[in-house]
């Protein structure tokens, strides 16, 4: 199966047990995207980290969770040499924050990010 991208993991979920109600006796994912782990505010309606499957967990966790027998996804470099942007320019001239935690502008003060719950642990 191959798909765009994985947020919430629930219909990834739906189409791999889909797939094996249909008698697929192997499912392998692919994902055109790097995993989703840090919250969007540029958009996209992604307001929290908890609403992700990817953040703090391994590949290995989220194929278990879809319950594929493989996962794999496109990194963030290889999205960026797809849609012919260059990895040295600062940025890329493209948002990666959704998949990097890593936000090009200032973050209001009260915003707790995924990264910064790891620190208080």
């Amino acid at each position: 199966m191959v798909d765009d991208s994985i947020v919430r993991g629930t219909t990834s979920k739906r189409i791999v047990k889909m797939l094996r109600d249909a008698g697929a006796t192997e499912v392998h994912v692919v994902i055109a995207a790097p995993p989703l782990v840090s919250p969007c505010f540029y958009g996209v309606d992604i307001s929290t980290d908890s609403d992700l499957i990817a953040t703090g967990r391994s590949v290995e966790e989220v194929r278990d969770l879809i319950a594929a027998d493989s996962l794999t996804f496109l990194s963030a470099e290889g999205m960026l040499k797809a849609i012919g942007r260059s990895p040295e320019m600062k940025n890329c001239g493209q948002c990666l924050a959704c998949f990097t935690g890593e936000y090009p502008t200032e973050i209001y003060a009260d915003t707790v990010l995924p990264h910064e719950k790891e620190l208080s642990r």
